[in-house]
């Protein structure tokens, strides 16, 4: 009872509402039109009709009156003209007459009286006969033939005066027009009541419902049809209704699925299904924040850091599949083997993290990192029927001893980590002060590095390169200086490449440094040309510069900038670069042979070079890492592997120029494996440029040279 109240109250409602619609009074508009146009058409005609009607029966009445009339008696006496006289005048007085004219049988005019404009019996003739009363402003013409006055022979045009049928006409059109208005109204409200009953209302339903559909499609606040769904209308409204519903469900389920992809792939590494690097650090807070127990104890809790090292060689030797299934190998491995308490997580292309609380069976922090390293170095990790020995290395921390911020722990296992990596890798670092400290010092050094770049604190040292064979100067290495100033007695202090060159690289300053070096070496190099020193300038390209800048336009640019040959510079580039993008790499060494520079690899043997690859580079030396020269003499090994890439030099028909020649022997070992260049501390250590043009004019050209000078 109660919804069939509920559902009369919704359906007056809708009643009272369609009078608020636009479309409603359009139809009612056009309704009322069409009603009001049709019966003025059916009134038109009707009139048009009554009028004809009233000319007929005028046409009868004067009839009625002739044949009563003192004339009608003298024509029946028989008198030739009874128009004559007084009694043709006394016919004019006949009531409603204007005027009128007389004609016997042969159409000759007996008498004519009043207004006679216009009338004529001719006029009432046409193809059918006579014409009975033909209609004029405001009169109606009446033709009297002899058929109607007992065939006497006389014919009468009659003029009778019609203003009294007008004013009748008027006020019939009046009372039409009203009545008419009235008709047309009521139809109107009759088809409205039951248009709206079948059709606006359930449009105007479906439209609203559809209104609050878009309004809110996840929460649809549409109510239920007030009537039975009996015909096409309500079916449709019904329809409408349930799809309304259906689509409120399907966003929400299809909202609610994207959430949760949205959150896994905000929160989760898509690889390994491990928790990334943001929901970690959540994690961490949520411990931070549940830190202190319920008995007033502080809970502690270790943040272990995992890098896997030396993991992009396998990716670059192996390809990333085989890189990918093992980096999900290590995720299952950690987290198999640690307790449901730990978190493990993906921060990083190749790195883990791990936050484990420091219950009475673990000691300190140190032990879950030996345990970790276990894990992941014990058993090789077998894929595609081929096992690889994974290394890691692994920093520790712990809360709140080394930090009381879950965050500064985790960079302090970062930290940690980091000197694990610059202490040889494999291996594990506890975190302790002097660590932050050297973060500290390397960040400072790098700004004042950047200062030095703007200050013009770098300067280029040269160290000469001679031909073993015939002792002959053929160029010299740029080297980086930077002479940091202080306040000591000397004014300031040379700072080592080995310190700030790999913060540079780090951050991207090599960059700008590369250019500069690029710049003065070559400018240096011109000025020895200007004076006769025909010998090449050897430059290093870091890999941030071979990869993130286009060496080969700053190259070209140089080259036209200072004007020097190209062959005269040749570049130096580590094998490491040469292997990050094999692709890009042949086809910048290239661009560059193209230009006509040399293209040397340096440090070569220090890293891994396959000898497919080696054959599409177009290089033109091969330049031995100094630490083999070295050790030549001493170790067996070093002096074979100096040999070997002597051998592999000349059989891909490039020179081998080799580093850190300090001694005598060092010297007559390479003469003897067939050496072609040489460079070090035996011939001169690196120079300031003025220097290197002393050493140019004063060397004699002879080895033997610097026998004598020692």
């Amino acid at each position: 009872m109660e919804r069939q109240k509920d559902s009369k109250r919704k359906s007056l409602l809708f009643r009272a509402y369609i009078w608020k619609s636009k479309i409603t009074w359009r139809i009612a508009v056009a309704i009322f039109i069409t009603l009001f146009v049709m019966q003025s058409l059916f009134i038109g005609a009707f009139l048009y009709k009554a009028e004809i009607d009233h000319s007929l029966q005028t046409h009868k009445a004067l009839k009625n009156e002739i044949i009563a009339s003192t004339v009608m008696d003298r024509m029946i006496k028989g008198d030739a003209n009874p128009f004559f006289g007084e009694y043709g005048a006394g016919l004019n007085r006949v009531k409603h007459i204007l005027g009128y004219k007389a004609y016997d049988i042969t159409f000759e005019l007996l008498r004519q009286e009043g207004d006679v404009n216009g009338l004529d019996a001719s006029a009432f003739q046409d193809s059918m006969g006579y014409k009975k009363a033909l209609a004029g402003e405001g009169y109606i013409d009446v033709l009297i033939t002899p058929e109607d006055v007992n065939n006497l022979p006389f014919y009468i045009a009659l003029r009778f005066d019609d203003a009294q049928w007008d004013k009748d006409i008027i006020s019939a059109l009046l009372e039409h027009a009203g009545l008419l208005f009235g008709l047309s109204l009521a139809a109107t409200a009759i088809m409205l009541m039951f248009l709206g009953r079948w059709i606006l209302v359930p449009t105007l339903f479906l439209s609203e419902n559809l209104r609050k559909a878009s309004l809110s499609p996840e929460k649809p606040e549409i109510e239920d049809y007030p009537y039975e769904a009996n015909d096409e209308i309500g079916t449709a409204v019904v329809t409408v209704q349930s799809l309304i519903r259906q689509n409120a469900d399907n966003i929400n389920r299809i909202k609610s699925a994207a959430q949760d992809q949205i959150h896994k792939l905000a929160y989760y590494d898509t690889l390994t299904g491990l928790p990334n690097r943001i929901l970690f650090l959540q994690k961490l807070a949520e411990l931070g924040r549940a830190a202190v127990s319920d008995d007033g104890q502080i809970r502690r809790w270790a943040v272990i850091t995992i890098d896997l090292d030396h993991f992009k060689d396998v990716n670059d030797t192996m390809g990333h599949n085989i890189g990918d299934a093992i980096l999900r190998g290590v995720g299952k491995r950690l987290a198999s083997a640690l307790p449901d308490t730990a978190v493990v997580a993906r921060t990083g292309e190749d790195e883990y993290a791990i936050t484990v609380p420091m219950v009475t069976s673990i000691t300190n922090a140190k032990e879950i990192g030996e345990r970790v390293q276990g894990v992941i170095r014990n058993e090789p990790f077998k894929v595609f029927n081929e096992n690889f020995q994974i290394r890691c290395s692994i920093g520790v921390a712990t809360y709140p001893d080394d930090a009381s911020d879950p965050e500064q722990v985790l960079k302090n296992a970062d930290i940690a980590l980091n000197r694990a990596k610059e202490d040889g890798r494999d291996t594990i670092r506890e975190y302790v002060e002097d660590f932050d400290r050297a973060v500290q010092l390397r960040f400072q050094m790098l700004r004042d590095l950047r200062d030095a770049l703007e200050e013009e604190q770098l300067a280029l040292h040269f160290q000469p390169q001679l031909d073993l064979q015939s002792g002959k100067v053929i160029g010299a290495e740029a080297l980086l200086r930077w002479w940091r100033p202080d306040d000591s007695e000397k004014g300031g202090t040379y700072i080592s490449p080995g310190l700030f060159v790999p913060i540079a690289e780090q951050s991207g300053l090599i960059v700008p440094i590369g250019e500069f070096v690029l710049r003065n070496a070559c400018r240096t190099a011109k000025t020895w040309h200007d004076k006769g020193h025909m010998v090449r300038i050897a430059v290093n390209v870091s890999g941030a510069q071979f990869h993130q800048s286009d060496v080969v336009a700053l190259t070209k640019e140089v080259l036209e900038e200072t004007g020097i040959e190209p062959h005269y510079l040749e570049l130096e580039v580590t094998e490491s670069v040469f292997m990050d993008d094999v692709e890009f790499t042949i086809e910048t060494l290239m661009k560059l042979n193209n230009l006509g520079v040399e293209l040397a690899i340096d440090d070569f043997g220090t890293g891994y070079s396959s000898l497919s690859y080696l054959r599409q580079f177009p290089i033109d030396r091969l330049k031995i890492d100094q630490s083999f020269i070295r050790n030549a003499l001493k170790d067996e090994d070093d002096a074979a592997i100096t040999k070997t890439i002597i051998s592999l030099g000349h059989s891909l028909n490039l020179k081998v120029i080799a580093e850190g020649v300090e001694e005598l022997e060092h010297e007559e070992f390479l003469l003897k494996e067939g050496c072609d260049e040489v460079q070090g501390y035996r011939y001169s250590r690196p120079v300031p440029p003025d220097q290197v043009m002393e050493f140019f004019e004063n060397y004699t050209g002879d080895l033997d040279y610097f026998k004598k000078k020692a």
